[in-house]
């Protein structure tokens, strides 16, 4: 199975491409929505939590995980690669989706060379990692980046403030910055920000190119599955859909439905300590 791990409901957002995407696999999501948002919380904590859900992705049979959450992918992803898996899962993988997005970035800027002014947005975590600024320096040295954290973002779509006027003031006066600096492009750095994608769209305006993160991360799996025959050979294609969450069960089913685009069956509570 193909594991999807998110520190909540945003990755579902990867999951709904994924199932447009590659819908024969099976697929198993965990949203840890009990100790949502990760974006506040320090590498070491994210790195933990990181630790336990991966482990359990794996122990419900899942042979590539791939965590959709920005914030993780920042700041675990690598260690998790480089030490926690080899010693524990030498024959599993986990990926990332910072790196598919930079590397979807950098084809852009290069065709258009004039347009060079990028803007980010994401939570403290992310942003503060420099992990996409860092990704896209690699292959695109001359862009112009400018970064702006939202904290408050996470909080307002896990609560189903998606419509609400707070909320668009709230995006109003985080993407005001980056409307100054005139960007001709615009990463949403967090999974939970599709959600939010049409405001978004009406206050950067027509000029603003904004990155459809999920659809990019889904075209990127199925290269990698291309690529890696010995891993892809072990997913079932039986189109099973498992979901867990940390937290309440019938919220994350209702909210869930919203970010997914479709019914969910069923929703199973898990502890993961």
């Amino acid at each position: 199975m193909v594991g999807v791990f998110d520190s909540g409901f945003g990755g579902l957002t990867i999951l709904k491409s994924f199932l447009a995407r590659l819908p024969d696999y099976d697929y198993v999501y965990l949203g840890d929505s009990a100790r949502a948002p990760y974006g506040n919380k320090s590498p070491e904590l994210i790195y933990k939590y990181t630790q336990e859900a991966v482990d359990f992705l794996f122990k419900k049979g899942c042979e590539l995980v791939i965590v959709a959450c920005n914030t993780v992918s920042a700041e675990a992803l690598r260690k998790i690669q480089q030490e926690w898996l080899p010693k524990k899962y030498p024959d599993r993988r986990v990926l990332g989706v910072i790196i598919p997005i930079a590397e979807v970035v950098a084809e852009t800027v290069k065709s258009a060379p004039k347009k060079n002014r990028l803007g980010i947005i994401g939570t403290r975590s992310t942003i503060s990692s420099g992990a996409y600024d860092a990704e896209i320096k690699k292959l695109c040295p001359d862009i112009e980046i400018f970064s702006e954290s939202c904290p408050l973002l996470v909080p307002l779509v896990e609560e189903g403030w998606t419509k609400r006027k707070e909320t668009r003031m709230i995006l109003k006066y985080y993407l005001r910055p980056l409307k100054e600096k005139k960007v001709n492009y615009l990463i949403l750095g967090c999974t939970h920000y599709p959600i939010l994608l049409k405001e978004i769209k009406g206050i950067m305006g027509k000029h603003c190119q904004i990155f459809d993160s999920p659809k990019f991360v889904a075209e990127k799996l199925a290269d990698y599955l291309d690529r890696h025959p010995e891993i892809e050979g072990k997913i079932p294609k039986k189109s099973k859909r498992i979901f867990y969450t940390t937290d309440d069960a019938d919220k994350f089913k209702e909210l869930g439905e919203k970010f997914l685009g479709q019914k969910i069956a069923e929703v199973e509570k898990v502890n993961l300590l």
